[in-house]
C-alpha cells in the first residue's frame, strides 16, 4: 500500500478516527530518530535561514532527529 492510498483511506475515516491516526503520527514522529540524509537536509535549512526562530526551531529539530524523544539511561 502507497502512502498516498493510505491518506486517502484516512481521509475517509470519521473524525475521531481521524484524531487517533493524528495522535499515533504525531508520536511516532516525537520518537523516531531521522536519517543522516533527514539531519543533513534540517542543517541544511538552518545554515540558510535568516530568521532566527527558524534556526532555533531547526536546531531542536536536529537535536531531537539525533537523539530521538525516547529516554537514554
Amino acid at each position: 500500500m502507497t502512502a498516498k492510498a493510505v491518506i486517502e483511506e484516512i481521509k475517509q475515516l470519521p473524525r475521531d478516527e481521524q484524531s487517533r491516526v493524528i495522535q499515533f503520527v504525531n508520536e511516532l514522529a516525537r520518537k523516531r530518530q531521522l536519517t543522516g540524509e533527514e539531519l543533513g537536509e534540517l542543517a541544511r535549512q538552518m545554515i540558510g535561514t535568516k530568521d532566527p526562530a527558524v534556526a532555533d526551531h531547526l536546531k531542536e529539530e536536529i537535536v531531537r532527529g539525533f537523539y530521538g524523544s525516547e529516554p537514554h539511561a
